[in-house]
C-alpha cells in the first residue's frame, strides 16, 4: 500500500479504520450478549435450585405455628436457611415445631412426592 499516492492510501486507511471500528462495535455487542445470557442462566439456575428447596417461616407470634413454603415462595421472603427435603420432612414430623404449611405455595405434594 505504500506505493499508492498518498490521497489514496489515506482513503483506504480511512476504509479500513471504519471497518476496524464496525468490528469493535460488533464484538462488543456480542460480548454484552454473552454476559446477558450468562447472567439469565446463572439465575434460572439460582430459581431451579430454589424451587427444589423448601424454606420454614419461624414462628411469629403466640398462638402461631411455623410455616412450610416452598423455596420460590414469595410469601415469606427469607433468602437463607433453605431445607433440602429430607429435612423438610423432619420439620413437619417434629410435633414440637407444629408446623403447616403455605397454602399459596402448597409445598406438601413436592415434599410427599
Amino acid at each position: 500500500m505504500s506505493d499508492l499516492p498518498p490521497a489514496e492510501r489515506l482513503v483506504k486507511l480511512r476504509a479500513l479504520e471504519e471497518w476496524l471500528a464496525w468490528q469493535l462495535g460488533d464484538t462488543r455487542r456480542k460480548i454484552r450478549q454473552v454476559e446477558a445470557d450468562m447472567e439469565r442462566d446463572r439465575k434460572q439456575a439460582a430459581r431451579a435450585w430454589q424451587e427444589a428447596r423448601w424454606k420454614l417461616e419461624p414462628v411469629r407470634g403466640e398462638g402461631r405455628r411455623s410455616v412450610l413454603h416452598r423455596g420460590g415462595c414469595g410469601i415469606w421472603k427469607g433468602e437463607h436457611g433453605f431445607l433440602d427435603r429430607q429435612e423438610a420432612l423432619l420439620a413437619v414430623e417434629d410435633e414440637s415445631l407444629s408446623v403447616e404449611m403455605c397454602p399459596v405455595c402448597n409445598p406438601e405434594p413436592a415434599l410427599r412426592g
